[in-house]
């Protein structure tokens, strides 16, 4: 059986004593069950956030990862720099990114190779506009995310990785797919990853994201490949964050 796991994205919605705060929020009601909760606050407090849950049960992501492993690319932040802060975790592909920064899927499969060269597990985050939906061509769209990257890093390299995905149409929208939209693309992309290696399908955990409420998530975490959500606005107070969470107490 897949563990599921939760993924809280600040976005660039913290600052520092914000960030500290939220964190110590969790940790106090954070309960014991069989599934992964990880943050991923923005790159300033990845340092203090990381130093914060030390010996928790709390798990630090990055919000992305640069492309290349060092050089003259200002800004950007190397998956050995987050390793030193025992980043567990980086999304790649964010729709956000794709959008305002012109991340294509072979920039995206490059960040997602330098994921797994630092030995942090890359979130693959793929996404379909409204737009596509009407057209009737998700799965085409998402099937062209997710292979552009094997094409680059391997099937095999999905042993160490997460898929997520999330409707454009759905994020900070307040829209929600119903649990059967959500579904049947993640099975799309199970069967998808199956062609290419059952083993790794029937293991790879494979999330949903977009609007993700404690009021929809324990349907939506119902769904058989549904193992956990990528959550936004959500994650940012610690009750409706643990809330999802703890969806997966039932």
């Amino acid at each position: 059986m897949r563990r599921g796991l939760v993924i809280g994205n600040w976005k660039m919605n913290v600052h520092q004593q914000s960030a500290n705060q939220l964190v110590d929020d969790i940790l106090v009601d954070m309960p014991d069950i069989n599934a992964d909760l990880v943050v991923c606050p923005p790159y300033l407090y990845i340092p203090e956030v990381s130093a914060r849950i030390a010996d928790t049960k709390l798990i630090c992501g990055s919000q992305n990862i640069a492309a290349h492993a060092k050089g003259a690319y200002t800004g950007e932040i190397s998956g050995s720099m987050l390793k030193e802060f025992d980043c567990q975790y980086a999304i790649v592909g964010h729709s956000e990114h794709r959008k305002y920064y012109s991340d294509d899927n072979v920039v995206v499969a490059k960040r997602y190779c330098q994921a797994i060269a630092s030995g942090i597990v890359p979130i693959l985050s793929t996404g379909d506009s409204l737009a596509q939906r009407k057209q009737g061509i998700t799965f085409e769209v998402i099937a062209k995310q997710i292979e552009d990257v094997i094409d680059i890093a391997g099937i095999d390299s999905f042993h160490h990785a997460v898929i997520s995905y999330e409707p454009l149409w759905a994020i900070g929208t307040g829209k929600t797919a119903t649990d059967e939209q959500a579904q049947e693309v993640l099975q799309f992309i199970r069967h998808l990853i199956a062609n290419k290696d059952a083993e790794i399908a029937e293991k790879i955990q494979i999330l949903y994201g977009g609007s993700v409420k404690p009021e929809n998530a324990k349907d939506l975490l119902a769904m058989p490949d549904i193992d956990g959500v990528l959550v936004g606005g959500a994650s940012l107070t610690a009750d409706s964050f643990l809330k999802i969470y703890s969806s997966f107490q039932n």
